[in-house]
């Protein structure tokens, strides 16, 4: 979320609701955060000095400030981030760390070989994954996996003339293209994705 997206949604309830902070902490409020590691807000973390007026917070400083507890200190925080950008954070605003683990390599055929129940289909995305240092990479992640066997099965299980996906911009292409085409089964007007037009995909 950028930092004018957060300060006209926080800015705006706060004022719609005119509440004083006393009043919010019998509120059970949850602010999330996610992707921290891809925000734009400076976060200064050094400042200890309780808010009791909150629509008198400058809106870019809101995220710091709930984040230490000086504003809204009765509030529940959770923070997604990549490691590198957490550990900005002050361990004494932190109660709690999860780590999300991806796919081992073994873990990442497992799946393949569970998602399918022709082997040879299994077999045939495991070895084209492996064969693409990118594709192999990303399916650390398990939704990443969940759209590249999507993708793969499609291409592998009808006439394909056009090449496997080798890159990432090659595998979100043709994971649009199928979802049109489920779209299009799903709600009528059956069309072949090579038929498919700029507005299709707008």
């Amino acid at each position: 979320m950028s930092s004018t997206v957060f300060s006209h949604c926080f800015m705006f309830s706060i004022q719609h609701y005119r509440r004083s902070a006393e009043d919010l902490t019998v509120w059970k409020l949850l602010f999330i955060f996610d992707g921290l590691d891809e925000s734009r807000f400076s976060l200064d973390l050094n400042k200890h000095q309780l808010i009791s007026d909150v629509t008198s917070i400058v809106s870019w400083r809101a995220p710091g400030e709930l984040i230490q507890g000086n504003l809204l200190p009765s509030a529940l925080i959770w923070i997604t981030s990549r490691p590198a950008a957490a550990y900005q954070i002050p361990p004494s605003c932190v109660d709690r760390i999860t780590e999300v683990r991806g796919f081992t390599d073994s873990q990442k055929e497992e799946y393949f070989r569970r998602r399918f129940s022709d082997e040879d289909l299994s077999k045939r995305i495991i070895s084209h994954i492996k064969a693409s240092r990118s594709l192999h990479i990303m399916c650390l992640i398990p939704v990443f996996a969940w759209i590249t066997a999507i993708v793969l099965e499609d291409m592998m299980t009808r006439d394909q003339r056009g090449e496997l996906p080798q890159t990432l911009t090659d595998l979100y292409s043709h994971f649009l293209r199928v979802q049109i085409k489920r779209k299009k089964q799903k709600y009528g007007g059956k069309q072949r994705p090579e038929e498919l037009t700029e507005g299709d995909i707008e």
